[in-house]
């Protein structure tokens, strides 16, 4: 597919109470020709970090759910091309120059994958699930959007050819055990959410079941064994957001 855009790279992050990661990631989108920062009114001092960089751009809108926030940067941004990032997540200088001459000398791709590395604290998690982790985060606008469907883990609809990046993205998802557990505690009750949107109901055998089995399948087939205790604690965190999925599910519907 041709298509005529310009050439211009709108950078967007969404946020809520990112004091920690925000400046690391900031100060790196020197190449970028708009920072959007997208907040869902922090209580701690994201908002004074971003304004203190001349360049970002920096909105507060009210969080409800990842796709519908994601769509709204989206409509913000004033250019065709976007690198959506994450603020735990941080980009190589070998990457930083893909992406700029990806933009330049393109004209057949509309969106590109990344692939991650998992940084569990301040070492490689390997496996544990991750090893194949890839993820849209550059895309023409004109040519895709998250589908409305998936309030988390949100799914881009593409029209057009997709590529794939050579150089890998630096995820530092999980700090401490606590924050990481919080973030697959919210990740578990919005994709119980999800389920009752559909009218999916809770089923025992599911609830117990799926959990045992997500946590065996990251351990042991995808070699979550081998990280050592990263990926007994990786491995167990991911299965816990699952068991937390149904126990939501079955809280909304006993509500209704």
């Amino acid at each position: 597919m041709e298509y005529n855009s310009n050439k211009n790279l709108s950078v967007l992050i969404i946020t809520l109470n990112e004091e920690t990661h925000i400046t690391s990631l900031l100060v790196d989108l020197n190449f970028a020709d708009e920072i959007l920062v997208v907040d869902s009114f922090s209580s701690d001092n994201t908002k004074s970090i971003c304004e203190s960089f001349s360049k970002v751009k920096f909105i507060q809108n009210k969080f409800e759910n990842f796709t519908s926030q994601r769509n709204f940067a989206i409509a913000q941004a004033k250019n065709d091309w976007i690198l959506f990032l994450d603020a735990d997540e941080r980009l190589t200088p070998e990457l930083k120059n893909e992406i700029y001459t990806t933009i330049q000398t393109n004209d057949t791709y509309t969106a590109f994958l990344f692939h991650r590395t998992f940084m569990f604290k301040d070492k490689v998690l390997y496996y544990s699930g991750w090893q194949t982790d890839k993820i849209y985060r550059l895309f023409n606008k004109n040519f895709a959007n998250y589908t409305t469907e998936r309030l988390v883990h949100e799914k881009l609809k593409v029209t057009g050819k997709i590529g794939i990046l050579k150089n890998k993205l630096i995820h530092h998802s999980y700090s401490n055990y606590e924050s990481y557990k919080a973030k697959m505690i919210n990740y578990g009750k919005l994709k119980g959410q999800e389920k009752f949107i559909k009218k999916l109901k809770p089923i025992f055998f599911s609830s117990i079941i799926h959990p045992i089995y997500n946590f065996l399948y990251n351990y042991f087939i995808r070699l979550g064994i081998l990280d050592g205790r990263k990926g007994i604690v990786i491995c167990y965190l991911n299965a816990y957001s699952v068991y937390i999925r149904y126990q939501e599910l079955k809280k909304l519907w006993k509500t209704k």
